[in-house]
């Protein structure tokens, strides 16, 4: 077997070189076999039946993206990220410069709407609320990491434990 050296100057090179080919879209999906439960391609928003792995999830930002008409976009979806995803922002020259600006990048990729914006870019994430973009690293974190966006929480006044979905409504909605 031979080895292959790569740096970072050649790894999106590298990544587009070992990628599984595209499927032509004029060719038909090969049928199950009997009894088999179909196949979700990966980032597709359905749940697989059979194992039920959820690779999108919904949010509501605490804030909210302005866009430039003046527009509060609150809710979104991010899905589930790839070695891939994770491995693009190295190359970025925007995070060789400012290795900070990595979650933007990161967090660009794995967004798949913003309200009515379903071109989440990094310009986007940039024009975000801090307190936004923190929650949405945790949002991602936990997803990615974790595999749920489910919270433990203190109340401040009564100092009872309890549980919120991140993913749900509004603080303090039922």
């Amino acid at each position: 077997m031979k080895r292959r050296k790569v740096s970072t100057s050649n790894l999106e090179e590298f990544l587009e070189a070992t990628a599984p080919p595209d499927r032509p879209a004029a060719s038909p999906a090969p049928e199950p076999a009997q009894g088999a439960a179909p196949v979700q391609p990966p980032g597709s928003e359905a749940a697989e039946p059979h194992t039920g792995l959820r690779t999108e999830f919904a949010f509501e930002l605490p804030r909210g993206y302005v866009d430039d008409a003046g527009t509060v976009h609150r809710t979104g979806s991010m899905r589930l990220a790839t070695a891939r995803d994770e491995l693009r922002p190295q190359i970025d020259l925007r995070v060789k410069e400012n290795p900070a600006y990595l979650s933007v990048v990161l967090l660009s990729q794995v967004i798949t709407r913003l309200g009515t914006v379903t071109d989440v870019h990094a310009g986007v994430v940039e024009r975000m609320y801090a307190t936004d973009v923190a929650f949405l690293q945790d949002f991602y974190r936990r997803v990615n990491s974790e595999g749920h966006t489910h919270a433990a929480v203190t109340c401040p006044l009564c100092h009872g434990s309890f549980e919120v979905d991140l993913s749900g409504g509004r603080l303090g909605e039922s």
